[in-house]
């Protein structure tokens, strides 16, 4: 059903700030570099910075069908956090809620 763990959204204040810190601590230059994202990609993990955008760090576990997924969590006793949307690309991404109120983001690669 997944293929792990592989996007780290970090909320940030200071999108310029941020940058420098992240590129440094990285090694590298960001591949997407723009107002409201900054991506890294380092091997098959994405970290990305949001600025304004999140409450929170939140981590996505990519799956291979967002709805069915969503579906059988739900079954589980999950709540929807984010309802789907797409965010480019054909990228879609939706968050839910375990039993605990802990937030999962669910992200389905184009």
């Amino acid at each position: 059903m997944t293929q792990g763990i592989k996007t780290f959204l970090y909320p940030v204040k200071d999108g310029d700030r941020a940058k420098l810190f992240y590129s440094t601590l990285l090694g590298i230059e960001p591949h997407t570099d723009g107002p409201y994202y900054v991506g890294f990609k380092i091997g098959d993990q994405e970290i990305g910075l949001v600025p304004n955008g999140l409450n929170a760090p939140i981590s996505y576990i990519h799956v291979a069908d967002i709805q069915k997924t969503i579906r059988v969590l739900l079954d589980a006793g999950a709540t929807i956090g984010q309802e789907i949307k797409e965010v480019g690309g054909g990228r879609l991404i939706a968050s839910i809620k375990d039993a605990d109120g802990n937030v999962i983001g669910l992200l389905q690669p184009a």
